[in-house]
């Protein structure tokens, strides 16, 4: 089987190669929780509750006997959806609000102050905050994290947009009255491409540290959903008893944002002009 071009010269960098590696071993365990995990993530066994990493049991046992592989196998679904689904909605959002502020001088300044007024508070205090008024769910915490993170899309689509539509091949659409929507979807949008890629591999890696967060909290995914976030949560008072229950889940959120953020490099540097030469 050849191997694209494009994989390639993304691959080319050993640390990028290890991040994808590592982020598609994440996926694979959490498609196939079922099969590698072999244990119920919700099954309790208290006479086994804090046990060391054994044969039995690869990653240990939690404070109620409950097997930490599958939980953490398990918890990656959750994670990576909610991370998933925030990285989809911020970019569909985002470049929405950035193309027609971009595009459109009148609705430039009024849409700008709104996303500067909410990029003015803190990612995570705004998060607490919608999700104190919106409620303790899953639902609930990808729609905060999606209202947290449009902003920085919409900047970044905004200020490519304002460049892409002074060039020479939009005024001539223009010139030979090409609609408006049709200039925005088959002239501009598609050269916006390379920015929203970098900026979705971004935001996924962000939402899986803010879930955890606000899981850490005490504001996000309800308890019962096993979470990285709430299994570390959920374990700390344990922890100078046995230091694994969360360790591990920690781990898994380090290496995974990490991961993310390196494969996030690797794209932008590959789709700039100026760095594609020397890869």
């Amino acid at each position: 089987m050849k191997i694209p071009l494009t994989l390639k010269k993304l691959f080319r960098r050993r640390i990028v190669l290890a991040a994808g590696i590592c982020l598609l071993v994440v996926v694979g365990v959490a498609l196939l929780a079922n099969v590698v995990s072999g244990y119920d993530p919700n099954d309790t066994a208290v006479r086994e509750r804090l046990s060391a990493p054994t044969a039995q049991h690869l990653l240990g046992t939690d404070e109620l006997g409950r097997d930490l592989f599958a939980r953490i196998a398990y918890g990656a679904r959750y994670s990576l959806t909610i991370a998933a689904l925030t990285a989809i909605g911020s970019i569909v959002l985002g470049t929405l609000f950035g193309l027609v502020a971009g595009f459109f001088r009148r609705l430039d300044a009024p849409i700008m102050r709104v996303v500067d007024a909410m990029m003015s508070f803190p990612d995570i205090l705004l998060a607490i905050a919608l999700v104190g008024i919106l409620g303790p769910s899953m639902l609930n915490v990808v729609l905060a994290l999606v209202l947290v993170y449009t902003p920085r899309v919409a900047r970044v689509v905004r200020a490519s947009t304002l460049v892409v539509r002074e060039l020479l091949f939009v005024e001539a659409a223009r010139a030979v009255g090409v609609s408006t929507a049709r200039i925005l979807l088959r002239h501009i949008l598609p050269n916006l491409m390379s920015p929203i890629l970098v900026q979705a591999s971004f935001i996924f890696a962000y939402a899986i540290l803010a879930e955890a967060a606000l899981s850490f909290l005490g504001v996000g995914v309800p308890p019962e959903i096993p979470t990285w976030g709430t299994m570390v949560a959920g374990s700390q008072q344990y922890a100078h008893q046995a230091l694994w229950i969360v360790l591990f889940p920690g781990l898994a959120i380090i290496l995974t944002a990490l991961s993310l953020q390196l494969l996030g490099d690797g794209i932008r540097d590959l789709l700039d002009p100026r760095l594609r030469k020397s890869m």
